[in-house]
Parts: structure tokens; C-alpha cells; sequence
């Protein structure tokens, strides 16, 4: 739908609090993504699509809202990639359409280092909303971003779960009162990602009869403090039953 905040090409309602000239803009013009989407799913097909900015969420979630509406009831699971900025009343609509949002914890840390000087301190709290959405009920799926973030899942806990900023200016973390647990964050990575590819029957859970895909850290992270949980090593990692990965002794 849109561009990203650091570009400053997500699309907002209102203008950039440090550059006033710009909302953000469009990629394409929505009866465009109506069209495209409308025809996906009369297709049968599960439809994902980019937004970030409060303006791109709403408006997609107009078309999602129309398209479903037009189309009937059915297990369509409709996706937003990123979800990164949402107006409350967004929050809910994603919930009650059974939207699923699927985010990138790790850009909470590093974005919010400058967050606040695009949006301005009212509208900032409207980013990385992970506690509002579950709170609301809606389906949450994490992922990594990756070229664009690190790969690194266990950062991605870290983030979710501590919020802490990558310039150590923000050691209760930033926005805290959207911080999630560890429980819930490694659901949205697991049960959250199998769900968001109607996958939740065969992968996402260590259960017998499902896919057996597992990591073995050096840390229980339950166990240890939120903040040290970036410092957990993968000790083996196992997909579909095979041993795919084992760290040499002494470390990886």
C-alpha cells in the first residue's frame, strides 16, 4: 500500500512532524488494490499485502472489509505485513475481521531511537501496537524483515518482550505498556506464523502427529531475566525430525 517511516513514504493522515510537506504516499491507487484484491480472492487465494503507515492500515482494511463483505463468508485470512502504525479503531476492526497482523518486533527497538521525531509524541504511540491487538483478540504472526532487519528470531523475542531501544536510551523500553510477554511472543512466532499460512494443524506446536521443527537453546529463557534473553544461543535445531544444526562444543 505504502513506503516505510524511515523514508518517510508510509502513508499517514496527517503530515510528518519533521517534514511537514508529506503524508506518506500510495504505491498504487486503491480501486487498483481493490481490483487486485477482489480478483485474488475470488481466486481462492490468500491475500498479504504492505502497509505501515495509519492511513494505508485503514484504508486496506476498508478494501479487505469490502472485498470479504462482497465476496461471503469464508476462511480467507486476510494479512497485513507490517501493521506497524494503527489508530485505535483500527485495532479493532483487524480483530473483528479476523485480520491477521503480522509484524516485526525487531523494528520496535530500532526505530523507536527516532520514531517520536517523525510522528510527534501523540501520534507515535500508535506504533508496534502488540499489546492493544492481543488484547483486542486479533491474530498476531511475527517474523524477522529480513534483508532489511536481522534474521535472528531470538532478537525479535528480546524486542517484543523488553522493548528496550538499540542506544540504551530506553531501559524500561520504549512505549512499555505495548510490551507482550515471552509466552505470547513465542506463540506469534510459532502457533502465530503456522495459523497465518493454515499450517496450525501440522506445524506451530511441539504435539505429537505435528511437524517436528524445534530449536534446543543454552538458556531456558522463562527462566532468566527479560533483557538477558538477546544473549540465548541455539544449541541444535530440528526440522521435520532431523537434526539440521548442532553447535560445535564450546560454543556456535
Amino acid at each position: 500500500m505504502d513506503g516505510s517511516l524511515g523514508s518517510t513514504t508510509a502513508y499517514f493522515f496527517e503530515p510528518y512532524s519533521d517534514d511537514p510537506s508529506t503524508s506518506g504516499l500510495l504505491t498504487n491507487p486503491p480501486d487498483s488494490m481493490k481490483a487486485w484484491i477482489g480478483a485474488a480472492d475470488s481466486a481462492g487465494l490468500q491475500v498479504v499485502v504492505h502497509a505501515i503507515g495509519e492511513r494505508a492500515n485503514a484504508m486496506l482494511l476498508d478494501i479487505y472489509e469490502s472485498v470479504g463483505s462482497a465476496h461471503g463468508t469464508r476462511d480467507r485470512r486476510f494479512r497485513i505485513e507490517h501493521a506497524q502504525h494503527l489508530r485505535s479503531q483500527d485495532v479493532e476492526r483487524i480483530a473483528r475481521l479476523g485480520v491477521i497482523a503480522s509484524m516485526q518486533p525487531y523494528h520496535v527497538i530500532d526505530d523507536g531511537r527516532w520514531a517520536e521525531k517523525r510522528l510527534g509524541p501523540v501520534r507515535v504511540h500508535d506504533s508496534y501496537v502488540f499489546r492493544s491487538l492481543l488484547d483486542k483478540g486479533a491474530h498476531l504472526a511475527f517474523g524477522s524483515d529480513w534483508t532489511v532487519a536481522p534474521i535472528d528470531p531470538i532478537l525479535g523475542l528480546y524486542a517484543a518482550v523488553t522493548r528496550r531501544t538499540l542506544d540504551g536510551k530506553n531501559p524500561g523500553g520504549w512505549l512499555p505498556d505495548q510490551k507482550i510477554s515471552l509466552d505470547e511472543a513465542l506463540r506469534a512466532y510459532t502457533g502465530g506464523n503456522a495459523y497465518g499460512v493454515f499450517a496450525e494443524k501440522t506445524r506451530g506446536m511441539i504435539k505429537r502427529g505435528y511437524r517436528a521443527d524445534l530449536v534446543l537453546l543454552d538458556q531456558d529463557l522463562f527462566s532468566i531475566q527479560p533483557e538477558a534473553i538477546e544473549s540465548a544461543q541455539v544449541r541444535a535445531t530440528v526440522v521435520g525430525g532431523k537434526v539440521v544444526y548442532e553447535a560445535k562444543s564450546g560454543g556456535q
